[in-house]
């Protein structure tokens, strides 16, 4: 069963949703169904399986935790629909008059989907590199938020400052809106927060084949690390492969998460963009 969860449990995932979404790609209930699906099966595993016994959340920190999530993730489907309001005509009548209609909407959507995907997380990258370089971006995103839970499982894919969903959304939003996708969008939408969520996961696995393209939970746990350098690696949190192209991939478990030794209280890390805790540790 170890085994098969270690090399199995993230393909099988992304495959099973993916499956479901190429089946029905103009239904709603994909992408709600997907992320629910994905999100009980890896809770159950990491509630009897977790690879850090430590990390393994409380009740009374699950339930508030899954809330947070929610509403948070009510807010990107706020954020998404602003920007096509505010972007989709502009973007479409410049594309007609530069004649940049270039997107090869015949191809095969999942060749379409890989290409949405990983041209939005190279976009991503850049941002998220951005916002551990500058303290200006880091404090204006709101980033810290993210990086203070001393406990990652899957849920943690959802926890971020309300300010920093204008930033995540944007990436895929731009290479949507500016090339005209269309339907691929919403698969890669939906691969994005398979990995996401699976790379918060509290659980032994670590796919090295997937691993050249795709974000393990190994490695993305080590950009959660305590400790500057460690944290200032692996900046993909989908696709690890841009770290990879531009230098800043490494490969090693941490002995410990989060910005500095304590967590913050659910206020200070609302103040964060306003107040760092005095123990941060990791912020540029």
């Amino acid at each position: 069963m170890n085994k098969a969860i270690y090399y199995g449990l993230q393909p099988t995932l992304v495959i099973v949703v993916l499956t479901c979404w190429y089946l029905y790609p103009d239904s709603p209930l994909v992408y709600p169904l997907g992320v629910l699906f994905v999100q009980l099966v890896l809770g159950v595993v990491e509630y009897h399986l977790p690879a850090r016994p430590a990390w393994r959340h409380r009740a009374g920190e699950k339930v508030v935790n899954v809330m947070l999530a929610v509403l948070l993730t009510m807010g990107v489907v706020v954020v998404g629909a602003f920007y096509a309001e505010l972007l989709y005509t502009p973007l479409a009548q410049a594309r007609a008059a530069l004649g940049m209609d270039i997107w090869p909407h015949e191809w095969p959507l999942l060749i379409q989907l890989a290409m949405v995907f990983f041209l939005s997380e190279f976009v991503w990258y850049w941002f998220h590199r951005a916002e551990h370089r500058w303290g200006l971006i880091w404090r204006l995103s709101g980033h810290g938020v993210h990086h203070s839970f001393k406990k990652l499982n899957a849920i943690n894919f959802g926890l971020n400052h309300p300010l920093e969903f204008t930033f995540l959304v944007l990436p895929s939003a731009l290479v949507e809106l500016f090339f005209g996708v269309g339907l691929a969008a919403a698969g890669a939408g939906i691969l994005t927060v398979i990995q996401a969520s699976i790379a918060h996961a509290n659980i032994d696995m670590n796919t090295r084949v997937v691993g050249w393209l795709f974000t393990t939970n190994r490695y993305h746990i080590r950009h959660h690390s305590a400790v500057l350098e460690e944290s200032n690696t692996n900046y993909g949190c989908s696709a690890i492969v841009w770290d990879r192209v531009f230098g800043t991939f490494a490969d090693s478990t941490i002995a410990e998460a989060g910005t500095g030794p304590t967590e913050p209280t659910l206020w200070q890390k609302f103040i964060m963009p306003l107040r760092e805790p005095n123990d941060t540790a990791i912020a540029p």
